[in-house]
């Protein structure tokens, strides 16, 4: 099942062992754009610093569980330079207009012909399918297959 990776999943789901597990998943081939990585990347590191100021980790165990969600990013999805999807800009900008900072994602699904796997709001109703990782797992482990 090919899938553009909203930054949203990557902060979301790669701090957890069962979130690093779907993101292996061999069924599925994913990509995401450039700046949807720089943002996430700053994201973790934000939140991974929120909880060693809460007392909720030590500095030691934010630094594994970082490097965990690193690792697996680049061994599990391929980063597409904004080269790629730069041509269909303007109609991705128009696809996603609540939100006109995540049109990379919606211009690399459209490039690809793929859907979005997310759980921003803001992608839906841009024309292209979306993913929730409730939805996304559910469908992996049988539980239902769409038409």
């Amino acid at each position: 099942m090919l899938l553009v990776v909203d930054a949203n999943i990557i902060v979301g789901t790669l701090l957890r062992e069962a979130g690093r597990t779907l993101v292996a998943e061999r069924r599925l081939d994913l990509f995401i754009c450039e700046r949807a990585v720089e943002e996430a990347l700053h994201e973790l590191r934000k939140r991974g610093n929120a909880m060693v100021r809460q007392g909720r980790i030590l500095p030691v165990q934010r630094d594994t569980m970082l490097e965990l969600a690193l690792s697996t990013l680049r061994r599990n999805i391929r980063i597409a330079p904004e080269l790629v999807y730069l041509p269909v800009e303007r109609q991705a900008r128009q696809r996603i207009p609540r939100d006109p900072d995540d049109w990379p994602t919606v211009a690399l699904a459209l490039v690809l012909e793929s859907g979005i796997w997310t759980e921003d709001n803001d992608f839906l109703g841009c024309g292209l399918p979306t993913w929730t990782t409730q939805t996304l797992h559910t469908h992996l482990t049988g539980g239902w297959v769409p038409t």
